[in-house]
This record gives C-alpha cells, sequence and structure tokens, in this order.
C-alpha cells in the first residue's frame, strides 16, 4: 500500500523534501506549484545584471518530477485551500486526497498598504516574472540614454527600499553591471544613480559587523548612495518622498523592504503567529495536525529564542529534516526535533566580488564570489540531472 505525499510548493524546502521521500518506491507523491519551473532566487540578481539567462535560473518541474523513479506527479495548479479533517487539498480543478501533506509555499514581497503609491509604482523581483519585467525595462532604459548621447543626458535614478540582504544584492549588482557596461562600450552618456533607503541605522541589521563593513564599502565604491534611519512614505512615478521630507527622483523604485507568507497560507485554517506565518513544533510539524508540516518561508522556526533567517540554506535544512520525520511517522519510528541554523551567509556585492561568512570564518573578493557560485552551481547541476533523466524519459 501506498502513502500518499503532496507536497504544495516547488521552492528550496519543497523540492528538497521532495528528493528525500522520492528514495522510497512505496511512496507516492504529488508536487503541486502554480508555476512550471522551480525559480532559483538566490541568482536572481544575476539575471538582472546580464549574467545568467532565464534558463540559468529556472528549472523545469514537468521534467524534473520526471527524472524520479515512476512515483513522482507534477500538476501545475493552483491551491485554493486545504480541507485537513478530510485530508483533501482543493486546487482550482480537483480535490486530492493525502495521507501526509508538507506546505512549502514559500514567501512574496510585502507590499505595505500604509505607504502610497507603493504598490502601484514599485518594483518587487522575488517572482522570476516580476524580476524578468524589470531587467526589460532597466535595459531599455539603458538604451535610451545610450540614444541620448551627444546632445541631452539626463541620469537613471533608482532607488532601492531596504537595506537587507535582497536590498544590498541587487543594488551592488546593478552597480556593478552598469560600471561594466558603460566602461566596455565607451559610451559617452554614463549616467547612473542607485541610492539603497533603509529605515534601520546600518544596512544587512543583525549580520556580522565585517559583513556589514565589507558590503558598506563594496557599496561606496560602485558608488551607490546609502540613506540610513529613512522610511519611505509615498512613491510616485517619477519620485519617491521620504520620511524626514526628502524627495528623490526616480525612474524605478525596487521595493526590498520585507516579506510575508504566499497567498495561500492566509486561506488556511492553521495557527499562525502574529506575522501571519504558519507555526510549527520542534519536528516542523503544524501545531493543529501531526500529519501536516510547514517548511521553507511560510514559517518561521527559532534557535536559543532568535528567529532563524529565512535563507535558501534553512529551507533546504527543513525540507531534509521534514522528509526523515515524514518517514519516521510512516515506520512507526520515534521523530526527531530539528537542529536547523544557519551555516553561512553569502552576499553578492557585483560582479567577482562577495562578502561570505562560512563556518565562522569571514572572507571577501573574488574567493568568496567563487564560493557563492560554487554553491549555486552544486545546487543547479543536481536539479539538471534529474531534469535531465526526466526529458529522456518523456521524449523517449
Amino acid at each position: 500500500m501506498s502513502n500518499k505525499i503532496i507536497i504544495i510548493g516547488a521552492g528550496y524546502a519543497g523540492l528538497v523534501a521532495l528528493e528525500e521521500l522520492a528514495k522510497d518506491a512505496k511512496n507516492e507523491i504529488v508536487l503541486l506549484d502554480k508555476n512550471s519551473y522551480h525559480f532559483l532566487q538566490t541568482d536572481v540578481y544575476d539575471l538582472i545584471a546580464n549574467e545568467y539567462d532565464f534558463a540559468q535560473v529556472s528549472v523545469d518541474m514537468f521534467s524534473f518530477c520526471a527524472g524520479f523513479q515512476g512515483n513522482v506527479t507534477f500538476l501545475k495548479e493552483l491551491v485554493n485551500n486545504v480541507d485537513f479533517k478530510n485530508k483533501k487539498v482543493i486546487t482550482q480543478k480537483q480535490r486530492l486526497s493525502y495521507d501526509y501533506l508538507v506546505i512549502a509555499v514559500g514567501s512574496r514581497t510585502k507590499f505595505v498598504t500604509n505607504v502610497k503609491g507603493l504598490k502601484e509604482y514599485a518594483f518587487g523581483v522575488k517572482a522570476l516574472h516580476r524580476a524578468i519585467y524589470f531587467k526589460q525595462k532597466f535595459e531599455l532604459s539603458l538604451f535610451q540614454k545610450v540614444q541620448e548621447s551627444g546632445s541631452f543626458c539626463s541620469p537613471i535614478n533608482i532607488v532601492v527600499a531596504g537595506g537587507g540582504l535582497s536590498g544590498v544584492e541587487i543594488a551592488a549588482q546593478m552597480a556593478s553591471y552598469a560600471k561594466d557596461f558603460y566602461k566596455n562600450n565607451h559610451f559617452i552618456c554614463r549616467k547612473l544613480n542607485i541610492i539603497v533607503v533603509n529605515s534601520q541605522a546600518t544596512i544587512l541589521q543583525g549580520m556580522d559587523k565585517r559583513l556589514i563593513d565589507a558590503s558598506q564599502k563594496r557599496l561606496e565604491e560602485l558608488g551607490v548612495k546609502i540613506i540610513l534611519n529613512r522610511k519611505v512614505i509615498e512613491v510616485s512615478k517619477s519620485t519617491v518622498t521620504l520620511s524626514k521630507g526628502e524627495v528623490l527622483p526616480t525612474d524605478f523604485m525596487i521595493y526590498a523592504g520585507g516579506i510575508e507568507p504566499n497567498g495561500l497560507v492566509y486561506s488556511l485554517d492553521l495557527d499562525k503567529d502574529d506575522k501571519g506565518y504558519l507555526k510549527t513544533n520542534n519536528y516542523l510539524q503544524s501545531e493543529n495536525y501531526t500529519d501536516v508540516f510547514a517548511i521553507g518561508d511560510c514559517t518561521s522556526i527559532y534557535k536559543d529564542g532568535e528567529k532563524i533567517p529565512p535563507t535558501a540554506d534553512t529551507a533546504e535544512q527543513m525540507g531534509e529534516v521534514c522528509a526523515k520525520n515524514i518517514t519516521a511517522l510512516i515506520k512507526g519510528k520515534e521523530l526527531k526535533k530539528h537542529t536547523i541554523k544557519s551555516r553561512g551567509v553569502l552576499i553578492a556585492l557585483g560582479r567577482n566580488y562577495s562578502a561570505a561568512k562560512l563556518m565562522g570564518f569571514f572572507f571577501k573578493g573574488y574567493l568568496a564570489y567563487l564560493a557563492k557560485k560554487i554553491v549555486e552551481k552544486v545546487y543547479f547541476k543536481k536539479l539538471d540531472a534529474i531534469s535531465k533523466k526526466g526529458c529522456s524519459k518523456i521524449f523517449s
């Protein structure tokens, strides 16, 4: 008799759980996602800066799921809700039964409602389609500035709201790309103003001071201006207004000021914390149902009373723990508490430059850049190998 397992969400946590659970041929796994691809969010800034193309930051889920031993099915369907009492996942098309459920729907950019014009005029880059749209708009603006060369050349003004990891990385990558773009092509028009606005007293609040200092110095070397202790209070098509009255001209406003759980979470009849994230116990089970697990950015986990940052690294660890505990439930064995912790931080700071803290060691520059690329390549190659096998099956 097979074990029916449904995983909602093809993000980092969901795919790691799937890979582990698929090793047992008795597990009948259905992966559900509204998109037909897995998006490598850690590489989005390379996409925007033209170091990678679309194919290098996404993995097709149909071929990926076909790459297993016949016990994994992918359904491109939007999940509307879950009937936990009757153990049914409700999609736009059907009701699917499960024995065990994994909720791994991730998070999305939180466009706060108290900032006028934010949702209408700001870009988020957490979703692939948003990142591609911004990339196209950014490149078109660069081209238009080249067209202005020899006559009037106005600057491209980009405001990045949020001095966390996402805000810092995207500012650095765009500044680095633009610098090389102008230098390599000898264009006369070389005006790009990037401003990072952060509500905290420092960028990368809460991180190791060496990472903060290295990142700030790198941003300044790239010509990025940093404004601290300010909040964005209003956004229009051409301006951004800050909490102390400054009005900044802008062609693009990128919002990296925070995240929230993806939309499905709000529909689920499960306990949530004060910020809307799903509550779980030490085994990553929902506090309401022992056969329901929540992993990745849609939940919050803690170590010694401190929230563990929602990164790809922690999401993958959660996927592993979740799979092992589902296996333990199936076999009637004792579940194990998670011991998840951040294994390191790798910050992309422009072409050929990163800052890193891995296993307690801090380093920066090209060596850190290589370390980041190795981590990303290893992850992608593993998924790509499974997808290649699946593609061969489909077209054989």
